[in-house]
């Protein structure tokens, strides 16, 4: 089992002149200390106008800040917004490699297309069309990292001539790619491309181990056509997260956080937002204390009470029994929701050392030897799926157009003409 911290960068209202400075700073100390302790991964989301939700719209800035500061944790796009209308594909793929280099090869990217009327409509984004789009773009990033030079492109969403992109990424042919996954659905999805899950759902051990086993069968079967040129074989999984020797404190430091990080997600897509006027915490504490939570009142409470009960909050022994639960279900990594609602920072780094000293120590020892046996099962039909990828073919060094510099015309001299 592999472990991962999230970062949303959430800040609720109200706000202090100092707040979203502070609140990276805290985010990337924490980078830091989850590097130290020996946590695998560091994921970071790119959202656009989501206030109080997530003011991480520049993730790629964050990560490379967290690349400089860290030596072994892995740094994840979770999610990147892939449509052109977001980031051109060809900036997507300078930003990745170079992230890449700057943290000598530890760069992971997650494709997405956002969800909320806020994003899409400010980039004038089709909903109906949104998933097309990002698979399109998703596919073209990948051959840019690895072709040169990059034939061109004229699709549904963008066009481009030829060009090299450039840098190129460490990691051969590219980095790990990722998808967000948010049901059966799109687990399917994700599998039959021959990328990683990032399973943003809350769900049980029992639910868990049927995503995986519908994950690994499609990995296993001819419906798996990658749309890079690996095969990302993972289900990450994100996890309410917040440890205390005692019980009640941890769900006292760490469940509000997780109910309003839930409220938020169904908030931001059912109802209407006003722009620079958004009242989403108050609006959750009025619920909250009010004993419902909106219109998904009843389904989110029951998910923040069943994760209460799998220890997604709790003690240390709690947590390992989580852990050993979806290990068990064929999950390969969890993503620690440490940072959510008004948690406080010195909280979070304290479960995080929590977690460092009680648990990872049962479960990282078996890290490396799961994944060989992993790789060795799936080696025949990660090839198998290879070999079914239709190819962009490169150009002939005869075919790649020539691109004409601009020559200005001569200036005549009318004096010396006359």
């Amino acid at each position: 089992m592999k472990f991962g911290i999230f970062y949303e960068l959430q800040l609720p209202k109200p706000w202090g002149p100092d707040d979203e400075r502070r609140l990276v700073e805290d985010a990337l100390a924490q980078v830091e200390l989850a590097d130290r302790l020996g946590l695998d991964y560091a994921w970071a989301v790119e959202h656009h106008f989501l206030e109080e939700y997530s003011h991480c719209s520049a993730s790629e800035v964050f990560l490379a800040a967290a690349a400089a500061r860290t030596r072994r944790i892995r740094l994840g796009h979770g999610i990147r917004q892939v449509i052109a209308n977001y980031n051109h594909p060809a900036r997507t793929a300078e930003a990745v490699a170079m992230l890449d280099l700057i943290s000598n090869g530890r760069a992971e990217l997650g494709i997405g297309e956002g969800a909320t009327r806020l994003e899409l409509g400010g980039f004038d984004i089709p909903a109906k069309e949104k998933r097309a789009m990002a698979l399109e773009c998703a596919e073209q990033i990948a051959n840019m990292m690895v072709m040169e030079p990059y034939p061109g492109f004229e699709g549904r969403s963008f066009k481009m001539p030829c060009r090299n992109v450039l840098p190129k990424p460490v990691q051969k042919p590219h980095p790990p790619l990722w998808m967000a996954c948010t049901n059966r659905d799109t687990i399917k999805v994700a599998a039959s491309l021959g990328v990683g899950a990032l399973a943003f759902s809350f769900i049980d051990e029992a639910e868990a181990r049927t995503w995986s086993r519908i994950y690994y069968d499609i990995i296993k079967s001819e419906a798996c056509v990658p749309l890079g040129h690996s095969v990302n074989a993972n289900i990450a999984m994100v996890s309410a997260f917040s440890l205390h020797a005692d019980r009640e404190e941890a769900a006292r430091r760490g469940q509000e956080g997780f109910e309003f990080f839930r409220f938020a997600i169904s908030a931001l897509v059912t109802n209407d937002a006003v722009p620079g006027r958004s009242r989403l915490f108050e609006q959750f504490q009025t619920e909250r204390s009010g004993g419902a939570l909106g219109a998904d009142a009843a389904g989110t409470e029951a998910l923040s009470g069943a994760f209460q009960q799998s220890r997604g909050i709790g003690t240390a022994d709690d947590f390992r029994g989580h852990v050993a639960s979806f290990e068990a279900a064929g999950i390969d990594q969890i993503i620690l929701l440490q940072q959510a609602g008004r948690n406080r920072h010195d909280h979070i780094c304290q479960s995080l050392e929590l977690l460092a000293r009680e648990v990872l120590p049962e479960f990282a020892p078996k890290a490396a030897e799961r994944e060989r046996r992993k790789a060795d099962e799936l080696a025949p039909f990660i090839e198998r799926a290879l070999a079914r990828k239709t190819r962009m073919a490169p150009l002939a060094d005869a075919d790649i157009p020539i691109v004409r510099a601009a020559v200005a015309k001569p200036v005549v001299n009318q004096s010396k003409a006359s």
